[in-house]
């Protein structure tokens, strides 16, 4: 995956910026203003390192940038909130910070209006997040959303490298052949959804990382907790309790049961919105376990978790 140019409408061409970083480069000018050494959790950017340091590196991990000024207040509170999750990140997200005042093209470019402002830039690609200081816990949802639709996009990670991997490598963490996958179409074949069920949670305590029985987990969920629903009567109970977390989740599951999955989407992403605390929490979580339902190519995955992220805030 290759970054390509942030373009904002109305804003600075940000392709302008490049050139001069590359120039720059070129040329042998100092770069100036690194807060930790490359590779570091949280790095101070430039308009002359911003081709290196933010769209660059966005090509294997998600980078946020904190436009933030130090006669600024709520900056003064946001900051350390990030810095530390950044250092928790362990490599997996980066935080590149921005003076506005002494960057006042690369503010313009990202049509900044008041800070601190909160950007992610995916692949090149960029993610308005919020602006305004925020609860770590607040922060942390934020960070999660936008690493999940990093790995949504294909992002290879931290210290990743061009070099292709072999074909017939097994993905790391879901080895070839599993039993319990064949277990657990056996016992979908035949109905019984409650030994599928337990036949990928067996798979994933022994391999976390394999997508397919978590999706194939996540369908099977699904399945159980829509098994019997008296469709009219969900629906209903969801019509008349808007502010009613189980019952929107409940007919969250009967949209995606059904197809609706936009519907689904837009039902419990107004309840994130909407609510607070853990109600709003086991919304969000009730919409993330959905999208494992998904099909990784579909493109209401990646637009839904986008949508997550910024109902955040």
């Amino acid at each position: 995956m290759r970054p390509t140019d942030i373009r904002l409408p109305g804003a600075v061409d940000l392709s302008g910026l490049r050139a001069r970083s590359q120039s720059a480069e070129a040329g042998g000018s100092a770069v100036s203003g690194s807060a930790a050494a490359p590779g570091g959790a949280v790095i101070e950017v430039t308009e002359v390192t911003f081709q290196t340091e933010v769209l660059d590196r966005s090509a294997s991990v998600p980078v946020l940038i904190d436009f933030w000024a130090d006669w600024c207040g709520p900056c003064k509170q946001l900051s350390p909130v990030l810095e530390k999750l950044a250092a928790e990140g362990n490599g997996a997200w980066v935080l590149a910070k921005v003076d506005v005042d002494a960057e006042q093209r690369l503010a313009a470019a990202f049509q900044v209006q008041s800070i601190p402002s909160v950007f992610a830039v995916i692949g090149g690609q960029l993610l308005p997040l919020f602006q305004g200081a925020v609860s770590e816990g607040q922060a942390r949802q934020v960070v999660e959303e936008v690493l999940r639709v990093a790995a949504e996009q294909g992002l290879p990670g931290p210290g990743a490298t061009s070099e292709p991997a072999a074909v017939d490598a097994p993905a790391a963490g879901a080895p070839a052949g599993d039993p319990a996958h064949a277990e657990a179409q056996a016992a979908l074949d035949r109905g019984d959804v409650d030994a599928a069920v337990a036949a990928y949670r067996a798979v994933l305590e022994r391999s976390p990382g394999d997508d397919a029985a978590r999706a194939g987990l996540a369908r099977c969920e699904l399945l159980q907790r829509t098994r019997g629903a008296d469709q009219q009567a969900v629906r209903r109970r969801a019509a008349d309790a808007p502010d009613d977390v189980d019952a929107q989740m409940a007919a969250a599951d009967l949209d995606v049961l059904t197809g609706n999955v936009d519907a689904a989407v837009d039902r419990l992403l107004d309840v994130v919105r909407r609510a607070t605390g853990d109600e709003r929490d086991r919304a969000r979580q009730h919409l993330v376990g959905l999208f494992d339902v998904l099909d990784p190519d579909d493109p209401r995955l990646a637009a839904g978790r986008r949508a997550l992220a910024n109902a955040l805030f």
